[in-house]
């Protein structure tokens, strides 16, 4: 029977794009010293996926891919083994650079993962028996959801891409790509035993992570020191609040950016950059673009009454 020609145009559309994408995609070994019970050392080893996102040797993987790691070895699809060495990591978004040495490489394009709808077809690329069977293999599926978060491994990782095509452990850190081979996000295998659900951190975001890392060699977050919670019209009912919209701020941190501004626990904050808050996560998006020292106009509800304040920003401690 004769495959129709719109099945073997997607058909050759998939493959085209995943030959396109292989020789960006690097499997991931890791040694790590372990000691036992009996004060033995023992080496460990892991392995995952990477991609290629610079020609000057910068590839991108999951963190824990690489948590601690002793020796990094990574394997080019043309077989060459360079050594590779740690950058930086963001454990919070599960986000590692790596630096190479070699020449010929390719780095995958990548797209605006803004633009992402639901339903949207994807590929996910990556070497799910790691060492024991070399090279790539691909998975297919759609964008399931966006907006995701989970908890596992005792974090919380926000904004994913929620997907069905198949992520396991050993494919963890390489590419998630749209139809036209471009780099949409990084797969993550945060919930390794979950069925039919993969999910991978947006590459806008990585992006924004892998710059910091570069320059910094870890990632400046702006905070306000407060832990926020979303404002809604049963919890204004229930508290006597004069309004039901913005975000409550539960607790402020001393000496924060917030408690030096006024803000005081009970305050609800409506706006802050211009941005106006219904949901915690979009006191992340008012800061977006800002850097330490900056200023930012805040209105919020005080004392009952509606008013501004100024509030200078800091980078989040890392403790």
């Amino acid at each position: 029977m004769a495959i129709p020609a719109s099945v073997k145009g997607f058909q050759d559309q998939i493959v085209s794009v995943v030959d396109k994408t292989k020789p960006s995609v690097v499997n991931i070994s890791t040694v790590r010293i372990m000691q036992d019970q009996f004060l033995h050392v023992h080496p460990v080893q892991g392995v995952g996926t990477g991609v290629i996102v610079d020609e000057a040797g910068y590839v991108v993987t999951n963190f824990h891919v690489i948590a601690g790691a002793n020796q990094v070895t990574v394997t080019l699809s043309d077989g060459r083994k360079p050594k590779g060495k740690i950058i930086g990591a963001d454990p919070s978004s599960d986000i590692a650079l790596i630096k190479i040495e070699a020449d010929g490489l390719k780095a995958a394009p990548m797209a605006d993962s803004a633009r992402l709808k639901v339903g949207q077809l994807v590929i996910a690329i990556g070497n799910p028996f790691g060492i024991l069977l070399p090279g790539a293999a691909a998975t297919t599926g759609i964008v399931s959801a966006l907006n995701r978060t989970i908890n596992a491994e005792g974090r919380t990782y926000e904004n994913l891409i929620q997907t069905d095509a198949a992520i396991n452990p050993g494919n963890s850190g390489g590419p998630l790509l749209d139809i036209e081979g471009r780099v949409i996000g990084i797969n993550s295998a945060m919930i390794p035993f979950a069925q039919g659900i993969g999910f991978a951190i947006p590459i806008d975001h990585v992006k924004e992570i892998i710059d910091d890392i570069a320059k910094f060699g870890h990632v400046r977050r702006l905070w306000l020191g407060i832990i926020a919670m979303p404002n809604r019209k049963e919890v204004a009912q229930y508290y006597n609040l004069p309004t039901d919209r913005g975000v409550i701020a539960a607790r402020i941190v001393l000496d924060g950016p917030a408690h030096i501004a006024g803000i005081s626990p009970g305050d609800i904050l409506l706006e802050v950059g211009g941005v106006r808050l219904k949901e915690v996560i979009d006191i992340k998006k008012a800061l977006k673009g800002k850097k330490p020292g900056d200023k930012v106009e805040a209105r919020i509800v005080h004392a009952g009454e509606t008013i501004s304040v100024a509030i200078r920003l800091k980078e989040q401690p890392t403790q």
